[in-house]
């Protein structure tokens, strides 16, 4: 079985479910999913946001406005608390979503970067 890298494994995945685009704001701790974004640049557009609250208020209207599954991503840390009005737009109105979290690799943790 050939290998794969995780990032491209979820987009795949994303694909598969008729996800043509998602709302992100990129950061350090997204770089392999923004390059696996790169590479599927022909199946899933990226579209970014000045902030990821912008961001995830579009995943959520986006199911609302249109029906279909919208998608958000936050980088770790900051980008990831952003994404929490939009979470709860999507909560209080029972509209589903997808939010993609970063996090940076165990060893680059807790260093005071």
């Amino acid at each position: 079985m050939a290998k794969i890298k995780g990032a491209n494994a979820v987009l795949d995945v994303m694909y598969k479910w008729g996800i043509d685009h998602l709302y992100g704001f990129p950061g350090g701790s997204f770089d392999s999913t923004m390059n696996a974004i790169y590479e599927m640049q022909d199946k899933i557009k990226f579209i970014e946001v000045r902030h990821e609250e912008a961001g995830a208020l579009a995943a959520s209207a986006e199911y609302k406005l249109t029906g279909k599954l919208g998608v958000c991503m936050g980088s770790a840390g900051p980008g990831a608390i952003h994404l929490m009005n939009g979470l709860y737009d999507a909560k209080y109105d029972k509209t589903p979503m997808v939010a993609l979290v970063a996090n940076v690799p165990t060893p680059r943790q807790d260093i005071n970067f």
